[in-house]
């Protein structure tokens, strides 16, 4: 969020009237950015996915393309909004927040309703969301001792899942078919891995936040 400019009185420095007013409509309006847009754009299109997916009992291949479209352009906004946010300065409180919620939302919803459909087996899709619902209580747990960047395996591991999750939502038979498979199994294997080297850095920053918290107090005697 960018906060208000000191000349927002017109460049005198003098404080306006209702000045904590003002500087409360421009905080709200920079919620309404681009990157911000995008995400709600993600949010309102998993309702839509899953109408989508599950029209004629989840099997028609015409329907099934649409659901496809609908979760391509949420994972292409996934990976707009979050850069979009970091180089143009986008960040704001919502975007914490509603981002992740977004990216999950729309991930849990194509994995469950491909279980659903019998399309999947259920301990894929109980894997990946173990493993998704585990590592944002971990971020909780670890929050005031810092946070752990993004790694390349879990953008990969976010890449491979939205591929192989596409490639079964589409109506695919023959050599792409057994395709998705492998991809899916990649998927997995990538959430397990990146899901446990998270918990070794968690458990890592935590004993070094609780050590370093420890020497403060014990130097203050």
């Amino acid at each position: 969020m960018t906060g208000v400019p000191a000349s927002t009185g017109g460049g005198t420095g003098k404080p306006v009237p209702g000045g904590k007013l003002g500087a409360a409509a421009v905080n709200q309006a920079s919620l309404w950015n681009i990157a911000n847009i995008l995400t709600m754009v993600r949010l309102v299109l998993v309702p839509g996915f899953v109408f989508l997916m599950l029209q004629d009992g989840g099997y028609d291949p015409v329907w099934r393309a649409w659901a496809w479209a609908a979760f391509a352009v949420a994972m292409i906004t996934d990976i707009f909004d979050g850069h979009l946010a970091r180089t143009y300065n986008l960040v704001t409180d919502f975007g914490k927040i509603a981002d992740p919620i977004a990216d999950k939302a729309i991930m849990a919803s194509g994995l469950i309703c491909l279980s659903a459909l019998g399309d999947l087996p259920w301990w894929v899709t109980g894997v990946v969301l173990f493993r998704e619902l585990g590592i944002t209580l971990m971020r909780f747990w670890v929050i005031r001792h810092g946070v752990i960047p993004a790694s390349r395996g879990g953008k990969l591991k976010t890449l491979a899942q939205g591929t192989a999750v596409g490639m079964y939502v589409l109506a695919l038979t023959g050599p792409l078919a057994t395709m998705r498979f492998w991809v899916m199994a990649v998927a997995v294997l990538l959430t397990v891995i990146t899901g446990l080297d998270y918990v070794r850095q968690a458990i890592v920053m935590r004993r070094r936040g609780l050590a370093k918290a420890r020497g403060a107090v014990g130097g203050g005697r």
